[in-house]
């Protein structure tokens, strides 16, 4: 079988596109499938097995202005058995590449990874208007329940759950480092206002003054690095500890360290770097209605909760709680095994062979 990944973004930039795509090239590849990356991101990292196809231009960020022309010729010579395009909130590439594939009559899969707010929604009813997403065999999926529900106020269509993928030995190969001292509480992402680095840290100062005896990790990089480390400052915050972006090890050597795991996105579409801490052994502090409720349940793998200072008091007091949380996220996989992922990716791909869109 011949796949075609078409997406804005790719390796050697991290983000939850970038790491998802990628995931899905190498699992696919492994079950004997032909498997091609077209993205418009310059630079673009060769994985092993995967065929990588940069249309990029050569400054600025990754678009390209003649992406449709490229992308005939491309989807065109290629050929191949599907096509899944990955879409975030706004995607010219990718939009490029449904029209595009669905011009050719090859089967196309959208994925959505990223929740649609209003604005977000008004923009693809427009796009759906010229389009005609909605009229054509065009099939679409979101990476959980909560993105799905987001996509389905926008299109009148069915969309399918297509998760993020994880290996779970990846994430428990390195023995727990959790010491019996300080409750050490990790958050690993980008800092960026949408992730609401800001209000964790007054979450976190709110739950030192409660409880005293944490200290805090805040793994990543971003625009709000800056107005971060003020903050940290001026505050006094000497027992948060902030490492800058970490690779796939140093990540793993961080959460083998961590009691508790805190994901204070509100509009959170999956959280990956959430599911790797869940799979890891470490239990979760996250927000209800989000991608992270498909693999945290609360009270069993972690708490969800909008206070999130109460849930982080109550598993820091509770060192019990913890212990459990944490042996039976260690013991048990989450429903977002590889294997998992590629049979919902392979019910979307017979749907566009066979069906295409389902009205809602």
């Amino acid at each position: 079988m011949s796949i075609i990944h078409v997406s804005d973004c790719f390796l050697p930039r991290l983000g939850g596109i970038e790491v998802q795509v990628a995931g899905l090239a190498d699992a696919q590849r492994r079950s004997v499938a032909e498997v091609h990356v077209i993205t418009a991101t310059r630079h673009a990292t060769r994985p092993p097995g995967c065929t990588v196809h940069p249309v990029a231009m050569p400054f600025g960020p990754p678009i390209h202005l003649r992406a449709g022309h490229h992308l005939d010729r491309l989807l065109g010579s290629l050929g191949a058995d599907v096509v899944y395009v990955h879409v975030g909130a706004v995607s010219p590439f990718a939009w490029s590449g449904i029209r595009s594939a669905l011009k050719l009559g090859l089967p196309t899969v959208a994925v959505v990874h990223s929740m649609w707010d209003p604005a977000v929604q008004r923009c693809y009813r427009f796009l759906d208007r010229v389009g005609g997403w909605s009229r054509s065999p065009l099939v679409l999926a979101a990476v959980s329940r909560a993105a799905a529900a987001r996509v389905r106020v926008a299109l009148p269509v069915d969309v399918f759950v297509v998760p993020n993928g994880v290996t779970p030995d990846v994430w428990r190969g390195i023995p727990s480092q959790r010491s019996g001292g300080s409750v050490h509480i990790v958050s690993v992402g980008r800092l960026a206002a949408r992730k609401q680095p800001m209000h964790l840290l007054s979450v976190l100062r709110e739950v030192s003054s409660a409880v005293g005896g944490v200290r805090a990790t805040l793994a990543g990089d971003g625009p709000e690095m800056g107005a971060v480390r003020r903050y940290v400052r001026r505050h006094g915050m000497d027992w948060v500890s902030l490492p800058g972006r970490l690779d796939r090890d140093g990540v793993s050597r961080l959460l083998a360290s961590a009691d508790i795991f805190v994901n204070p996105t509100v509009c959170e579409a999956f959280g990956l770097a959430t599911l790797e801490a869940r799979t890891a052994g470490v239990p979760v502090v996250a927000r209800p209605g989000t991608g992270v409720a498909d693999f945290v349940r609360d009270g069993v793998e972690g708490l969800l909760s909008d206070d999130l200072a109460a849930a982080l008091v109550r598993l820091v007091s509770d060192r019990g709680l913890r212990q459990r949380m944490a042996a039976h996220n260690r013991s048990t996989d989450p429903p977002c095994t590889w294997p998992r992922v590629l049979e919902a990716l392979e019910a979307c791909r017979e749907r566009a062979v066979y069906g295409g869109v389902l009205r809602g």
